[in-house]
């Protein structure tokens, strides 16, 4: 197969990158059609410069293989969403929030409690669709500015997926590297806490402000809405506890969900026996409709099922696609490995690894392909100096995995957009823990504190 210069695959990349940000960010488009129109500007590139076709379709096929489970996980969680509101889990947990959460903390509380969440069940997304949508709904009702308790949210979920052994992303990111996955997370720590306290700090900052226009007859109403029209109840904590127990057991994601939603759709017919087997099958597919009569109520709940996740499971396969084709032509190859050759220090390396991850999420907007392509690229140099294969693994997370929810045509960056209905670039300011992680792990690169080296303990 042909070969590209470094300066060509360089390029092409920054034409790439032109073309999805002019199109998302300058006239609004959906993440699709930019990168659709990318693939085909790709396709026609490879074949004058003298690729085979199967190239191209070799390509695409590798890069979608990687995005099956997650493709899965996407489809499953369009199901949990719709049963956990029709079971009364989402309402009842908001009508807890509103009962026991200090409106003065609130925003703190939510990072806090999505952040411990989300190292149990090992999943952002689950986190953000779920607890997330009901934490959400209490902020709006409160009168707090919806980016930032969106990022609250978004932060927590993510902190509690980058440290959980059950996240799909932390075990890609050890296993990239051939590093035991608990050395890898403990190891993680020296990023991960600082950023953790520094992102509590500036909730705390900036919802003690918005709490003072909290207004409790908002809240009032909404709970005797959902109390009205829901199963708001304690049996409803089941399906939570039993999230609790898988990743206890150390359940994957999958046959978790399926669980779940098992457990779900049982409460749904106890809390409503008339309903029919047609109409649960309705919900799980199209999602739930509320009709309780309260407008921000009915806005909130109106969601879920598996045809909401469509939209972004087309944005995973293209986005997939493109990276598939960028790696088997070489392009991502060609650009990565001069620079690694060059850098021989701990801070600069680590400084590298987190912008070329970071450059990976924005060129394709896939958080998986973040991690694997510098990952792939990095590690022989941080073998050549003596770098333990954990000190990889975590500017891997520390770039790779948590920026990608802060890219608006990123696959994860579209889910929490879609999910809280409010645009990426206006909740990337409040997701604190993804500014400050890969800040903190530039700073342990530069000190050497907290670096791991071959043979050798915690500097």
């Amino acid at each position: 197969m042909k070969k590209v210069s470094t300066l060509e695959a360089s390029i092409v990349l920054v034409i790439m990158l032109s073309i999805m940000g002019i199109g998302v960010i300058k006239f609004g488009l959906s993440p699709q059609t930019p990168v659709l129109l990318v693939l085909g500007l790709i396709t026609i590139w490879a074949k004058i410069r003298g690729f085979e076709w199967e190239d191209v379709n070799t390509g695409i096929k590798n890069g979608i293989e990687t995005g099956i489970i997650p493709i899965f996980i996407f489809i499953l969680v369009g199901a949990l969403i719709s049963v956990w509101i029709a079971a009364g889990i989402i309402p009842t947990l908001m009508v807890v929030g509103f009962k026991l959460i200090s409106a003065s903390w609130f925003v703190p509380s939510v990072f806090v409690v999505c952040a411990l969440v989300g190292t149990s069940v090992g999943s952002a997304f689950t986190v953000m669709s779920t607890v997330g949508i009901a934490f959400f709904g209490m902020g709006v009702t409160m009168g707090i500015n919806p980016a930032l308790v969106a990022g609250a949210i978004i932060s927590g979920a993510i902190f509690g997926d980058k440290c959980s052994p059950l996240s799909e992303s932390t075990n890609l990111s050890a296993a990239v590297v051939d590093a035991d996955l608990f050395d890898h997370i403990k190891n993680l720590m020296w990023s991960t806490v600082p950023a953790f306290v520094g992102a509590l700090i500036l909730f705390g900052i900036f919802g003690a402000g918005e709490a003072q226009s909290v207004d409790m007859s908002k809240i009032n109403q909404t709970v005797t809405v959902l109390e009205q029209h829901f199963n708001v109840n304690f049996w409803v904590v089941i399906p939570i506890a039993l999230m609790f127990i898988c990743a206890w057991m150390r359940i994957p994601a999958v046959p978790t969900l399926f669980m779940n939603i098992g457990v779900s759709v049982i409460f749904v017919f106890i809390s409503t026996p008339k309903i029919t087997l047609s109409q649960i099958a309705a919900i799980i597919e199209s999602g739930f409709v509320s009709k309780t009569g309260n407008a921000s109520v009915d806005q909130l709940l109106t969601r879920g099922g598996i045809a909401s996740m469509m939209g972004t499971v087309s944005l995973i396969v293209v986005t997939l696609s493109l990276g598939g084709i960028l790696v088997h032509l070489g392009l991502i190859e060609r650009v990565m490995e001069p620079v690694a050759r060059r850098l021989n220090s701990d801070g600069k390396l680590i400084f590298a690894v987190i912008c070329s991850a970071i450059g990976v999420n924005i060129f394709i907007g896939e958080q998986f392909l973040s991690v694997i392509l510098p990952g792939k690229a990095f590690k022989p140099t941080f073998e050549k100096v003596g770098l333990a294969n954990v000190a990889l693994s975590r500017a891997l997370e520390d770039g790779g995995t948590v920026i990608n929810y802060l890219v608006p045509w990123g696959v994860a960056g579209t889910f929490a957009a879609n999910t809280f209905h409010v645009a990426t670039l206006n909740y990337l300011p409040f997701v604190f823990f993804s500014l400050l992680s890969p800040v903190f792990s530039i700073i342990s690169g530069f000190t050497g504190i907290g670096i791991k080296h071959v043979n050798s303990k915690n500097q």
